[in-house]
């Protein structure tokens, strides 16, 4: 690409006419791409402000680079293998159709490159990767290879607390003879009762007359004549001469409907 192809692709660039047809943000049916006004109330061909421009002479690019592609190549659609035949590669580039499946796409690429053409959608196609079986000494040898982890360093609070852990877990259950005589297993001893004199005892035997002597007294203190509680009035006999006088009654006299006494 010469200097001056790269210039008026510059001025091309620098100019941004872009025209946009006339109310298409209003109306979802409607695309941006350009089309000639002529309602009788157009705004926009009325030419007012903020309603976009009109396509006037001045807005075109210049006629050496208009409609080339931005690299300095001028694109064509290719479908085969044959179509590479009339093109010129220093001033023609290629587009492979989107229809175009991956095998025949490799091949046509492969070709296209050998000629001297320009890619503009070029596909690089990854292979899969095969995976390579080891042996097992050599397994064997990136395990040893391995650089062991450092142990990490317990204090020694942890240790001790350890130690007595295991020391508890390891020691052998005590067997039943091993074990020394508890509290119950020691005989209980006897106590010894004291020898007592023979004086000692007339003066107990002395004693004790004494004191049941002195418990009948105790009671003939509280045994005192209690009062005769006096017999209520309720509780008297009542007589059987009295007991039909207290139940008789005298009857109600009956009133007739004008409520004049009738004569007994």
């Amino acid at each position: 690409m010469t200097t001056e192809i790269r210039r008026l692709i510059r001025v091309r660039s620098e100019k941004g006419a872009i025209f946009k047809r006339d109310g298409f943000g209003k109306k979802r049916q409607l695309a941006a791409s350009w089309r000639k006004p002529r309602g009788q109330h157009n705004k926009q061909r009325e030419q007012k402000k903020a309603k976009g421009a009109l396509p006037k002479p001045g807005f075109g690019s210049p006629v050496a680079v208009r409609g080339m592609h931005p690299s300095g190549y001028f694109e064509v659609l290719v479908f085969a293998e044959k179509d590479l035949g009339n093109l010129d590669p220093k001033t023609q580039a290629i587009r492979i159709s989107a229809g175009v499946g991956l095998r025949k796409r490799l091949s046509l690429q492969e070709t296209a490159v050998a000629a001297g053409f320009k890619i503009l959608n070029s596909r690089v196609v990854k292979e899969p990767v095969k995976k390579e079986e080891t042996s097992e000494p050599a397994k064997k040898e990136a395990e040893e290879k391995k650089p062991e982890k450092p142990k990490k360093e317990v204090p020694p609070s942890r240790e001790k607390k350890e130690v007595k852990e295991a020391s508890k877990t390891k020691e052998p259950r005590k067997s039943a003879e091993t074990k020394k005589p508890g509290k119950s297993a020691a005989p209980a001893k006897t106590k010894e009762k004291p020898v007592k004199k023979p004086a000692e005892d007339q003066e107990e035997k002395t004693e004790k007359p004494e004191k049941k002597a002195a418990k009948p007294r105790i009671k003939e203190a509280s045994k005192t004549p209690k009062k005769s509680a006096k017999p209520k009035a309720e509780n008297s006999p009542v007589t059987a001469a009295e007991k039909p006088r207290a139940e008789q009654k005298t009857k109600p006299r009956k009133k007739t409907g004008s409520e004049v006494k009738k004569n007994d």
